[in-house]
């Protein structure tokens, strides 16, 4: 199955209609919600937009609408989603890591104040792609050459501070490997980049690329086991290397949104991520569901950011 194909699919599984009881929403109904995305039309984000958009729109009584804010590692969109009127009609939806570590390395124009948590939806390894036909077989080799030949190996990830950026910083200093790391706004550019030669391993999510793609291949991810879509990957932990990573995917609001909005939302947001349907919706395109309510979701997030603002003093990832 190729990377058209499951796009393909992804329209189809879009264009369907559902039907689901509609949650009475406090607030105007004369235009869409808008669900902000800071990565790329056709990247593992975007599509998990789209697909839970679809689940989300029978329970608001209305329209959402995916909009593509792409750059500066989700800054932008959630800059934009911070600012908005807090009215419940903006959503975002955030990336991890780069949601917490953007505030970390930078003095960035949001922080974890400036929203409220709705829910986080899914979570998802990053893993390490390479060409069928390239030079690297597996990860032994990704790293002998990252050692033997420092920084001519170049290899692609989403954004600085994304999970793609940070697992190959944290790979760099467990190895003692060094690579020419090149930033892109999403997993599309990153493909077209490694078809053409110009890079030699993607950082990827397992989801955005699974199944893996002709000519394509998964050499390792970062998950705690194997994952059910990519059951011949193994895990960096099998390997003897002692990281784990993921990307996660959740929904914020303006942080002033009235809380009977808030709640609405997060009623909506947990019935549409609970539902068998939308469950089966994202396995279909291999997502791993994985709802978590919003305030837990939020303690978890500043456990998290106080982890790698720790690091970042000891080694920051950029310089």
């Amino acid at each position: 199955m190729t990377t058209l194909t499951r796009r393909a699919a992804l329209g189809a599984l879009i264009a369907t209609p559902l039907a689901a009881p509609a949650i009475a929403a406090p607030w105007r109904a004369d235009r869409p919600v808008e669900l902000a995305v800071g990565f790329s039309a056709g990247g593992g984000t975007d599509i998990v937009a789209r697909l839970f958009a679809r689940h989300l729109e029978p329970r608001l009584g209305q329209p959402v609408t995916v909009t593509n804010r792409p750059g500066a590692s989700s800054e932008i969109a959630l800059t934009y989603v911070a600012r908005a009127r807090p009215d419940g009609l903006v959503l975002g939806l955030t990336n991890m890591p780069s949601f917490v570590t953007v505030p970390v390395e930078r003095r960035a124009q949001y922080n974890l104040d400036s929203f409220t948590f709705v829910g986080n939806v899914m979570t998802d390894p990053t893993g390490f792609m390479v060409k069928s036909d390239g030079p690297i077989r597996d990860m032994a080799d990704l790293v002998r050459l990252g050692r033997e030949r420092p920084e001519e190996i170049v290899v692609s990830t989403s954004g600085i501070g994304t999970d793609d950026h940070l697992l190959l910083v944290m790979l760099e200093r467990a190895t003692g490997a060094r690579f020419t790391i090149v930033h892109y706004n999403g997993a599309p550019q990153q493909r077209n980049a490694m078809l053409a030669g110009q890079v030699q391993v993607n950082m990827v999510s397992i989801g955005e690329y699974a199944p893996t793609p002709e000519g394509m291949r998964y050499i390792a991810h970062a998950g705690a086991e194997r994952s059910r879509f990519a059951p011949d990957t193994p895990t960096l932990r099998s390997m003897g290397i002692d990281i784990e990573m993921y990307s996660e995917r959740g929904i914020v609001v303006p942080r002033a949104t009235p809380a009977t909005i808030v709640e609405r939302l997060r009623e909506a947001v947990k019935d549409a991520a609970e539902d068998p349907a939308t469950r089966r919706t994202f396995e279909a395109q291999f997502i791993e569901p994985n709802y978590e309510p919003g305030e837990h979701w939020e303690a978890r997030m500043r456990r998290v950011q106080g982890v790698y603002a720790d690091l970042w003093r000891r080694q920051p990832w950029i310089t």
